[in-house]
């Protein structure tokens, strides 16, 4: 079968790149011939444009402009080598449609030929970002007489403005199959009056242990180390992990967020082949990132999560309940001074060996039908 793939594409973030990679590489893995659209609309193409400002305030005042941008220059044209090492990645490991789409009129008008159509995973319908609010991410470009399936797609939030969900509500019940990434997700369009949806993990899990190994580069830190994956520059997790390095005598902090400052070794510029391979040689894991928690889980290793200042905390709250692991959770100081958890992977990889089964018969009856 040939089989189209819409997800956020390039978006020069590690757990995007390998979620994408993952689903591809499973239903290639099942014989199916497949292409992860190349879909790029103008919100999700901004990373690496010189004149972007991000801050409105500068928008109003020539000066105030033109200072802004000359001081970003230095960071952004280093930052050209990060949009390099992904892009080699992608080009290595991500088969996309050699046509570029930038808008739903633009898919409609040029439909990608396939036989089925998978929207999905990652965040494509968190409408706190416009990805939530685009139609082309619900494969409202598809044909009626086309198979079109919701693949582990994720809200990331708990509930819906009132102002989407009668937008949610007609795209998705044109899905010949909807499945979400998280129990809130199912809360979310039962409450719209769509009941037929599967609860699926992560296309992470779809792949093997041994298939992510194989990504993986040859030892990149000798010494033993704490990976930290923080998006926030949470003082908690500095704290913590300043704890942690003290108490097991763990040598060095690594991360790959240019904003962890403490750390000792930094791979910001790398692309997700050395995520992988930092994470699975990791000694201990803290994390405000679903992905860096999902990885964890696949290497084995010791782990803590820490929840965003953004409202998107559903996707590591939902997740480490699915796996009765909730002690892993920070939630406030007083969770930091007493942590003292040690992870049983033995108790819980029964669980999530079944709930990764349970995701592929998902996708491999849906796309019979």
């Amino acid at each position: 079968m040939k089989i189209k793939t819409i997800t956020c594409h390039e978006v020069y973030n590690h757990g995007a790149s390998l979620q994408e990679y993952a689903l591809l590489t499973f239903l290639e893995n099942q014989g199916h011939e497949t292409e992860t659209i190349h879909y790029k609309p103008h919100y999700l193409s901004e990373h690496f444009n010189f004149r972007r400002i991000s801050n409105p305030k500068y928008e109003k005042n020539i000066i105030l402009k033109s200072i802004y941008l000359i001081l970003k220059f230095p960071f952004r044209f280093k930052m050209l080598k990060r949009k390099r090492s992904f892009d080699a990645f992608s080009d290595k490991y991500i088969k996309a449609t050699e046509k570029l789409y930038k808008t739903n009129d633009d898919l409609k008008l040029d439909l990608p030929e396939a036989d089925a159509y998978i929207c999905g995973s990652d965040q494509i319908w968190n409408s706190l970002f416009l990805n939530g609010k685009d139609p082309a991410f619900y494969l409202d470009f598809v044909p009626d007489n086309k198979l079109k399936i919701s693949y582990a797609a994720s809200f990331a939030i708990d509930k819906l403005e009132d102002n989407i969900k009668s937008f949610v509500k007609q795209k998705v019940s044109r899905l010949n199959h909807v499945s979400v990434r998280e129990s809130s997700g199912k809360t979310i369009l039962s409450d719209l009056g769509i009941n037929d949806v599967t609860h699926v993990l992560d296309p992470v899990f779809l792949l093997e242990k041994s298939k992510w190994e194989k990504l993986c580069l040859a030892s990149i830190v000798k010494e033993d180390y704490i990976f930290v994956y923080d998006f926030d520059s949470n003082p908690l997790i500095e704290s913590f992990v300043m704890k942690q390095k003290e108490k097991y005598g763990y040598n060095k902090v690594v991360s790959v967020n240019s904003n962890v400052k403490y750390a000792d070794y930094n791979f910001y510029l790398d692309g997700p082949s050395t995520f992988l391979t930092l994470l699975s040689n990791a000694k201990f894991v803290v994390t405000n990132s679903f992905h860096a928690v999902a990885f964890s889980c696949i290497f084995k290793k010791q782990f803590t999560v820490f929840n965003r200042s953004e409202k998107i905390n559903t996707r590591m709250r939902d997740f480490v309940s699915l796996l009765k692991i909730e002690k892993v959770l920070m939630l406030n100081k007083n969770d930091i001074e007493n942590y003292n958890y040690f992870l049983d992977y033995d108790a819980f990889d029964k669980r999530l060996a079944i709930l990764a089964q349970k995701s592929k018969d998902y996708l491999t009856i849906a796309l019979k039908q």
